[in-house]
């Protein structure tokens, strides 16, 4: 069998992450799939990834423990011989002000993701340098480059994503001369899954639909469309990007 890639998917149970691991699961294709406690949907979207071909192993981790990132690296060289590219989509919006942010809730949104996405990153830098088809995508969030859009105030999680790109951007100068790819995904507003946590109201994400110029909200799928195609060679030469998949929203 001719092996396709063997990938690294944080946030793997639901959303952004579960509709990538169903776009990107072939024969041959190898997955290491994440989740912090969400056993049960980790588990799901890994017999659909099965089905469609796909090896696959499964961890859990609270990713704000620096030894979780480090040790799903070192796992899936363990269990695929070799680590050719990194999903870092694991996140949670944390919605509120500035005034009621604590510094506990910003320690930890920095934790879980650029934090994490620098472990990540560092542990595997060596298999990735090595690989034919080393690649690094990162998915941030509109809420880094727009403040209090439609009255929603995330401060954390700005601080957070926004420091995530600029680990990304940072890393995609140094890993280009090795021919690897280094690039931010940035949704605007994304349906959650049914039963999972929202930050929003449903009145206000009826709010975003509509402030939103092409009228509708991101589907995970949108987002997992554009992960996918820059893993693939044919994105050879994009790199240190944040490619913005929200239907308009920040051009208004």
């Amino acid at each position: 069998m001719n092996f396709g890639p063997s990938i690294l998917v944080t946030g793997a149970a639901s959303g952004i992450g579960a509709a990538f691991v169903r776009r990107i699961a072939a024969p041959g294709v190898r997955l290491m799939l994440h989740t912090r406690d969400n056993l049960e949907g980790l588990s799901t979207v890994a017999r659909v990834a099965r089905s469609q071909g796909a090896e696959v192993a499964m961890e859990l981790g609270d990713l704000t423990d620096p030894s979780v990132p480090v040790g799903l690296v070192h796992k899936a060289k363990t269990i695929f011989g070799r680590l050719d590219q990194l999903v870092s989509n694991a996140g949670k919006a944390q919605k509120g002000t500035f005034d009621t942010l604590e510094s506990h809730e910003l320690q930890s949104a920095f934790a879980s993701m650029p934090i994490a996405f620098f472990y990540l990153a560092k542990t595997a830098l060596p298999d990735l340098c090595t690989s034919p088809q080393g690649r690094i995508v990162a998915v941030s969030s509109f809420v880094a480059h727009s403040f209090g859009k439609n009255d929603v105030h995330f401060p954390a999680t700005s601080a957070a994503k926004a420091a995530l790109e600029a680990l990304a951007k940072s890393l995609a100068v140094q890993l280009a001369p090795a021919g690897v790819t280094v690039n931010c995904v940035v949704p605007g507003f994304v349906r959650k899954d049914p039963c999972r946590h929202a930050a929003m109201s449903t009145v206000a994400w009826e709010s975003a639909r509509a402030a939103t110029p092409n009228g509708r909200l991101g589907e995970p799928e949108d987002i997992a469309e554009l992960i996918a195609f820059l893993l693939s060679p044919a994105a050879q030469h994009i790199t240190g990007q944040a490619l913005h998949v929200d239907g308009g929203l920040l051009l208004t």
